[in-house]
């Protein structure tokens, strides 16, 4: 059992750190909980069983609506868990007004129409309607291919961007109506003798090549996905496909956001102390650990010479930073193995490691390498709790 009567109460030390908590590999394989997540949890609340510190989940998972996240986080931690807390990959779209009155294509998986909705998109356009306007565009599946020629269709109009939340099931489907979409500026119906360049805007979330379920091996995730869409368009047109924003882990812009979720959940609670310190704990060393060093060293700029561009992928936060600095903690019980580290141990022959991050990332290995490596994140709670003076030794 747990000794309460070791930690501080509210009233004696506001917090002024707070957690960043991945999901998938750190509080669930796939649909089954991780033990050593309840544990965590009720080091985390209170005998009220409040929370104790800010927490937010951060996951680059899409395929879900946010207040079902939060559902389904509160029934596997036994801890309620409101749907502000709860970051999604696609989440920081929110802060793309410009495309929000657009047409937009969007792929992934499970609810994107209301999905997008939620993030502000009013006209959008799913594959599956794009498909049936256009059938002839889908010819890899033979059971669906018409045996007869429609008539041609001059009643849709022009899609203006792409919206990419999450992996497709048909990847074969969205990768060639998305083409069709940028090779035809938006009119697939028509098809343009020369390619347009720059192509629509495209906004894409989840840049995760892999993701750990309940699989002894990791799964394919959206950037497998996304790096299948773009060697396709540099193959087929010389050139490469561009982003208007890419968003997820290890982008600045999500931690961004998840750090105004942090403040505003601190201001909800009554604690005044402002939440200098974010522990970003995760499984995968390329999104979890890449991106909290990276905003980490964006936090460091930031104290020393003012808030810097965060770079490509997203318009600047509004809400100017108390945080100080992002602690990477990383966990064996996901993507990262330490008896079998893959990406992050030099392969044989003393060559340089597969980078399995994305493209428009400007790869640094340092920043695969966390601040520190527990078993679990019970542990991770636990280290925190010492290091903050939370907790007795």
């Amino acid at each position: 059992t747990y000794a309460w009567f070791f930690l501080p109460s509210f009233s004696q030390s506001p917090p002024t750190f707070g957690f960043l908590l991945d999901i998938d590999g750190v509080l669930v394989r796939g649909h089954r909980v991780i033990p050593a997540a309840l544990e965590a949890f009720r080091r985390l609340m209170n005998s009220q069983g409040q929370l104790r510190v800010p927490v937010v989940f951060v996951t680059n998972a899409g395929n879900s609506l946010q207040h079902s996240k939060a559902q389904e986080l509160s029934a596997l931690l036994e801890c309620e868990v409101d749907a502000d807390q709860v970051i999604l990959s696609h989440s920081p779209m929110k802060l793309f007004s410009e495309y929000h009155e657009k047409r937009m294509l969007v792929s992934g998986q499970g609810p994107v129409v209301e999905n997008a909705q939620g993030l502000g998109f009013r006209n959008v356009v799913t594959m599956d309607e794009l498909r049936m306007a256009f059938p002839l565009l889908d010819m890899v599946d033979l059971e669906r291919r018409l045996k007869t020629t429609p008539l041609p269709r001059n009643d849709f109009p022009p899609i203006e961007g792409v919206l990419l939340l999450g992996e497709p099931v048909r990847w074969e489907t969205s990768l060639q109506l998305i083409m069709d979409v940028l090779l035809s500026n938006g009119s697939p119906g028509t098809g343009l003798a020369t390619p347009p360049y720059p192509h629509l805007p495209i906004l894409a979330s989840n840049m995760d090549l892999l993701w750990m379920a309940e699989a002894k091996m990791p799964r394919f995730g959206h950037g497998t996905f996304l790096l299948c869409l773009e060697t396709i368009y540099q193959k087929v047109t010389g050139k490469e496909l561009r982003y208007e924003g890419l968003m997820g882990k290890p982008s600045i812009l999500t931690y961004q956001y998840a750090q105004d979720l942090i403040r505003r959940q601190a201001e909800r609670r009554g604690w005044i102390a402002p939440i200098r310190k974010l522990y970003a704990v995760g499984d995968n060393p390329m999104s979890d650990i890449y991106g909290a060093n990276l905003f980490h060293q964006y936090l460091q700029k930031a104290t020393r010479d003012g808030a810097p561009e965060p770079g490509a992928g997203g318009p600047q936060q509004q809400q100017p930073s108390a945080s100080q600095s992002c602690i990477s903690i990383l966990v064996c019980t996901g993507v990262y193995n330490p008896r079998n580290p893959q990406s992050t141990e030099p392969v044989l022959g003393g060559g340089q490691p597969p980078f399995h991050g994305h493209r428009d990332l400007c790869f640094s290995p340092g920043l695969m390498e966390a601040s520190h490596v527990v078993n679990d994140v019970n542990e991770a709670v636990q280290l925190v709790f010492r290091k903050e003076g939370w907790a007795s030794e």
